[in-house]
Protein backbone atom coordinates (compact mmCIF):
# COMPACT_ATOMS: atom_id res chain seq x y z
CA UNK A 1 0.00 0.00 0.00
CA UNK A 2 1.21 3.73 -0.68
CA UNK A 3 1.49 5.29 2.25
CA UNK A 4 0.05 9.13 2.31
CA UNK A 5 2.04 11.11 4.51
CA UNK A 6 -0.19 12.67 6.90
CA UNK A 7 0.02 14.64 10.51
CA UNK A 8 -3.25 13.35 11.66
CA UNK A 9 -4.33 10.02 10.37
CA UNK A 10 -2.09 7.75 13.03
CA UNK A 11 -4.49 5.30 14.11
CA UNK A 12 -7.60 5.60 11.75
CA UNK A 13 -8.75 1.89 10.62
CA UNK A 14 -8.89 0.79 6.81
CA UNK A 15 -12.39 0.35 7.23
CA UNK A 16 -12.84 4.17 8.25
CA UNK A 17 -10.22 4.54 4.82
CA UNK A 18 -12.66 3.08 2.98
CA UNK A 19 -15.78 4.28 3.73
CA UNK A 20 -15.54 7.40 4.80
CA UNK A 21 -16.52 10.14 3.25
CA UNK A 22 -13.95 12.24 0.41
CA UNK A 23 -13.92 15.86 1.25
CA UNK A 24 -11.31 17.78 -1.63
CA UNK A 25 -9.88 20.90 -0.80
CA UNK A 26 -9.09 23.14 -3.95
CA UNK A 27 -8.86 26.36 -5.51
CA UNK A 28 -11.90 28.50 -7.13
CA UNK A 29 -11.97 27.97 -10.83
CA UNK A 30 -11.87 30.32 -13.82
CA UNK A 31 -12.93 30.57 -17.43
CA UNK A 32 -14.99 27.53 -17.40
CA UNK A 33 -12.83 25.54 -15.62
CA UNK A 34 -13.56 23.75 -11.84
CA UNK A 35 -9.90 25.10 -10.59
CA UNK A 36 -7.42 26.97 -11.40
CA UNK A 37 -5.02 23.96 -10.66
CA UNK A 38 -4.45 21.63 -13.15
CA UNK A 39 -3.66 18.72 -10.45
CA UNK A 40 -6.33 19.46 -8.79
CA UNK A 41 -8.53 19.19 -11.85
CA UNK A 42 -6.88 16.29 -12.09
CA UNK A 43 -7.97 14.51 -8.87
CA UNK A 44 -11.29 16.07 -9.46
CA UNK A 45 -11.74 13.96 -12.80
CA UNK A 46 -10.23 11.29 -11.19
CA UNK A 47 -12.59 11.16 -8.59
CA UNK A 48 -15.57 10.89 -11.01
CA UNK A 49 -14.04 8.83 -13.28
CA UNK A 50 -13.43 6.32 -10.86
CA UNK A 51 -16.77 6.94 -9.20
CA UNK A 52 -15.44 8.14 -5.48
CA UNK A 53 -18.06 10.51 -3.59
CA UNK A 54 -16.45 13.39 -2.87
CA UNK A 55 -17.74 16.87 -1.92
CA UNK A 56 -15.43 19.87 -3.09
CA UNK A 57 -14.60 23.00 -0.57
CA UNK A 58 -12.36 26.29 -1.07
CA UNK A 59 -8.66 24.75 -0.19
CA UNK A 60 -6.81 27.14 2.49
CA UNK A 61 -3.07 26.18 1.26
CA UNK A 62 -2.41 27.03 4.72
CA UNK A 63 -3.97 23.82 6.18
CA UNK A 64 -2.45 21.61 3.13
CA UNK A 65 0.12 19.27 3.73
CA UNK A 66 3.21 20.15 2.19
CA UNK A 67 1.68 23.55 1.51
CA UNK A 68 0.47 22.70 -1.70
CA UNK A 69 -3.05 21.82 -3.36
CA UNK A 70 -5.18 19.65 -3.74
CA UNK A 71 -5.63 17.74 -0.30
CA UNK A 72 -8.35 15.90 0.79
CA UNK A 73 -9.52 15.17 4.46
CA UNK A 74 -10.77 11.84 5.06
CA UNK A 75 -12.22 11.13 8.74
CA UNK A 76 -10.53 14.55 9.19
CA UNK A 77 -7.15 12.87 8.25
CA UNK A 78 -5.68 15.16 5.87
CA UNK A 79 -4.04 13.77 2.40
CA UNK A 80 -1.92 15.63 0.11
CA UNK A 81 -0.54 15.26 -3.46
CA UNK A 82 -2.90 14.44 -6.04
CA UNK A 83 -1.66 11.33 -7.42
CA UNK A 84 -0.21 9.86 -3.95
CA UNK A 85 -3.87 10.47 -3.00
CA UNK A 86 -5.48 8.47 -6.28
CA UNK A 87 -2.46 5.50 -5.17
CA UNK A 88 -3.88 5.56 -1.71
CA UNK A 89 -7.74 5.82 -2.54
CA UNK A 90 -7.12 3.16 -5.21
CA UNK A 91 -5.80 0.26 -2.91
CA UNK A 92 -7.26 1.18 0.07
CA UNK A 93 -10.81 1.42 -1.46
CA UNK A 94 -10.64 -0.95 -4.00
CA UNK A 95 -10.68 0.68 -7.27
CA UNK A 96 -11.04 -0.70 -10.34
CA UNK A 97 -10.51 2.06 -13.16
CA UNK A 98 -7.33 0.65 -14.36
CA UNK A 99 -7.81 -3.03 -12.91
CA UNK A 100 -7.42 -5.01 -16.98
CA UNK A 101 -4.94 -2.74 -18.19
CA UNK A 102 -1.75 -4.84 -18.98
CA UNK A 103 1.59 -4.81 -17.81
CA UNK A 104 2.76 -2.70 -20.98
CA UNK A 105 -0.18 -0.16 -20.51
CA UNK A 106 0.46 0.88 -16.77
CA UNK A 107 3.84 1.42 -18.32
CA UNK A 108 2.40 3.58 -20.91
CA UNK A 109 0.40 5.43 -18.67
CA UNK A 110 3.05 5.97 -16.19
CA UNK A 111 5.28 7.35 -19.18
CA UNK A 112 2.41 9.56 -20.39
CA UNK A 113 1.87 11.20 -16.83
CA UNK A 114 5.17 12.12 -16.22
CA UNK A 115 5.25 13.72 -19.50
CA UNK A 116 2.14 15.87 -19.05
CA UNK A 117 2.91 16.44 -14.69
CA UNK A 118 6.68 17.25 -15.38
CA UNK A 119 7.07 19.19 -19.09
CA UNK A 120 4.06 20.27 -20.02
CA UNK A 121 2.65 21.54 -16.81
CA UNK A 122 5.55 23.78 -16.68
CA UNK A 123 4.86 25.04 -19.76
CA UNK A 124 1.46 26.20 -18.43
CA UNK A 125 2.77 28.03 -15.35
CA UNK A 126 4.80 30.05 -17.64
CA UNK A 127 2.47 30.97 -19.87
CA UNK A 128 0.07 32.10 -16.94
CA UNK A 129 2.93 34.00 -14.71
CA UNK A 130 5.63 34.67 -16.67
CA UNK A 131 4.55 35.65 -20.20
CA UNK A 132 3.56 39.21 -19.67
CA UNK A 133 -0.13 38.93 -21.66
CA UNK A 134 -0.91 35.53 -19.41
CA UNK A 135 -0.09 37.51 -16.42
CA UNK A 136 -1.94 40.49 -17.14
CA UNK A 137 -5.05 37.80 -16.78
CA UNK A 138 -4.23 35.60 -14.33
CA UNK A 139 -2.83 38.50 -12.05
CA UNK A 140 -6.43 39.52 -11.47
CA UNK A 141 -7.95 36.08 -11.08
CA UNK A 142 -5.36 34.97 -8.55
CA UNK A 143 -5.05 38.38 -6.99
CA UNK A 144 -9.21 38.29 -6.63
CA UNK A 145 -8.98 35.11 -4.61
CA UNK A 146 -6.73 36.42 -2.23
CA UNK A 147 -6.99 38.24 1.29
CA UNK A 148 -7.52 41.88 0.37
CA UNK A 149 -4.34 43.56 2.46
CA UNK A 150 -2.47 41.52 -0.51
CA UNK A 151 -4.99 41.40 -3.51
CA UNK A 152 -2.60 43.75 -5.28
CA UNK A 153 1.00 42.55 -4.35
CA UNK A 154 0.05 39.08 -3.32
CA UNK A 155 0.56 37.90 -7.58
CA UNK A 156 3.85 39.95 -7.98
CA UNK A 157 5.31 38.37 -4.98
CA UNK A 158 4.80 34.98 -6.48
CA UNK A 159 5.52 35.83 -9.42
CA UNK A 160 8.83 36.36 -8.60
CA UNK A 161 8.95 32.87 -6.75
CA UNK A 162 7.39 31.35 -9.82
CA UNK A 163 10.39 32.63 -12.27
CA UNK A 164 12.81 31.78 -9.56
CA UNK A 165 11.53 28.20 -9.64
CA UNK A 166 11.38 28.33 -13.42
CA UNK A 167 14.99 29.15 -13.84
CA UNK A 168 15.87 26.39 -10.91
CA UNK A 169 13.57 24.09 -13.17
CA UNK A 170 15.00 24.54 -16.54
CA UNK A 171 12.45 26.12 -18.65
CA UNK A 172 12.70 29.79 -17.24
CA UNK A 173 16.53 29.67 -19.27
CA UNK A 174 14.96 29.12 -22.09
CA UNK A 175 13.42 31.99 -25.34
CA UNK A 176 10.35 31.82 -26.39
CA UNK A 177 11.24 29.94 -29.72
CA UNK A 178 13.27 27.16 -27.88
CA UNK A 179 10.24 26.71 -25.51
CA UNK A 180 7.56 26.32 -28.21
CA UNK A 181 10.01 23.81 -29.32
CA UNK A 182 10.34 22.05 -26.63
CA UNK A 183 6.26 21.55 -25.98
CA UNK A 184 6.12 21.38 -29.73
CA UNK A 185 7.68 17.93 -29.00
CA UNK A 186 5.33 17.36 -25.73
CA UNK A 187 2.24 18.28 -28.17
CA UNK A 188 3.36 15.56 -31.11
CA UNK A 189 4.11 12.76 -28.43
CA UNK A 190 0.30 13.60 -27.22
CA UNK A 191 -1.38 13.94 -30.51
CA UNK A 192 0.01 9.62 -31.52
CA UNK A 193 -1.05 8.97 -28.35
CA UNK A 194 -4.29 10.05 -29.11
CA UNK A 195 -4.55 8.76 -32.64
CA UNK A 196 -6.00 5.20 -32.24
CA UNK A 197 -9.10 5.78 -29.91
CA UNK A 198 -11.55 8.12 -28.12
CA UNK A 199 -8.94 8.01 -25.03
CA UNK A 200 -5.45 7.41 -24.68
CA UNK A 201 -6.16 3.92 -24.01
CA UNK A 202 -8.92 2.74 -25.91
CA UNK A 203 -12.57 3.02 -25.77
CA UNK A 204 -13.02 3.97 -22.07
CA UNK A 205 -11.13 6.06 -20.20
CA UNK A 206 -8.58 5.82 -17.19
CA UNK A 207 -6.32 7.48 -14.63
CA UNK A 208 -3.97 8.31 -17.13
CA UNK A 209 -7.08 10.31 -18.74
CA UNK A 210 -7.85 12.28 -15.73
CA UNK A 211 -3.61 13.95 -16.07
CA UNK A 212 -4.27 14.67 -19.70
CA UNK A 213 -7.65 16.34 -19.97
CA UNK A 214 -6.26 18.63 -16.96
CA UNK A 215 -3.53 19.67 -18.52
CA UNK A 216 -5.14 20.31 -22.28
CA UNK A 217 -8.20 21.35 -21.03
CA UNK A 218 -5.98 24.29 -18.63
CA UNK A 219 -4.08 25.27 -21.71
CA UNK A 220 -7.31 25.31 -24.23
CA UNK A 221 -9.35 27.19 -21.39
CA UNK A 222 -6.84 29.85 -20.36
CA UNK A 223 -8.05 33.17 -22.48
CA UNK A 224 -5.01 34.66 -23.73
CA UNK A 225 -3.49 33.39 -27.57
CA UNK A 226 0.01 31.81 -27.18
CA UNK A 227 1.83 29.31 -29.16
CA UNK A 228 0.97 26.91 -26.36
CA UNK A 229 -2.19 27.29 -27.17
CA UNK A 230 -2.06 26.84 -31.13
CA UNK A 231 -0.04 23.86 -30.61
CA UNK A 232 -3.31 22.00 -28.55
CA UNK A 233 -5.70 23.66 -30.62
CA UNK A 234 -5.53 20.95 -33.18
CA UNK A 235 -8.76 19.20 -33.53
CA UNK A 236 -7.45 15.62 -31.64
CA UNK A 237 -7.02 17.94 -28.55
CA UNK A 238 -10.27 19.82 -28.63
CA UNK A 239 -12.08 16.30 -29.64
CA UNK A 240 -10.75 14.60 -26.45
CA UNK A 241 -11.47 17.17 -24.08
CA UNK A 242 -15.06 17.45 -25.27
CA UNK A 243 -15.16 13.59 -24.99
CA UNK A 244 -13.74 13.28 -21.37
CA UNK A 245 -16.32 16.37 -20.42
CA UNK A 246 -19.37 14.39 -22.51
CA UNK A 247 -18.24 11.13 -20.37
CA UNK A 248 -18.24 13.76 -16.94
CA UNK A 249 -21.49 15.18 -17.64
CA UNK A 250 -22.81 11.43 -18.21
CA UNK A 251 -21.83 10.20 -14.62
Amino acid sequence: MVRVASDTDEGMSGDLLQHAPVQLFQPLGAWGLSSISPFCIKLETWLRLAGVPHEITVADPRKAPRGKVPYVSINGALLGDSQLIIEHLTEARGILIDAELTLQQHVWSHTLRKTVENSLYFHIVHARWIDPAGFAVYRSVIGGMMPAPVRLPGPYLIRRMVRRHLHGQGLGRYDDADRTILAAADAEALQLALAEAPFVLGDQPHSVDASLYAMIASILAFPVESALKTLFSRDEFTGYVARVEARLAGE
